[in-house]
């Protein structure tokens, strides 16, 4: 595509006295290459349809744990440093919160 004709040509230019044309590159697949994090795997799940179905079952399912381990049994943070101890600590707060459940509800 030749930018000479164009009317536009001095606002998409840097400077249109030396650039003869405007030059466009796409760089298809460059990012498979690089290692993603995470967080961006996640948000590639949830964008599609199967993925925010599931998300959205979340809310009933994980929140009211976290709900009840910061409300009721008074898990706002961790008391101890480093991550095999608060693993260890999340894990004890974790078997508290089932047994209540297996104490109020039962096995079945």
């Amino acid at each position: 595509m030749h930018c000479e004709p164009c009317t536009q040509r001095d606002r998409c230019l840097r400077h249109p006295e030396r650039t003869p044309t405007r030059q466009v590159v796409f760089f298809k697949d460059r990012t498979l290459s690089v290692k993603r994090t995470y967080t961006a795997k996640m948000k590639q799940k949830i964008d599609t349809p199967e993925g925010r179905q599931q998300y959205s079952r979340r809310l009933g399912i994980v929140e009211p744990v976290f709900g009840h381990l910061t409300s009721s049994i008074g898990l706002k943070r961790f008391s101890l440093r480093g991550s095999v101890k608060v693993n260890i600590q999340w894990k004890l707060y974790c078997i508290v919160h089932n047994l209540t459940k297996i104490h109020r509800y039962g096995f079945g």
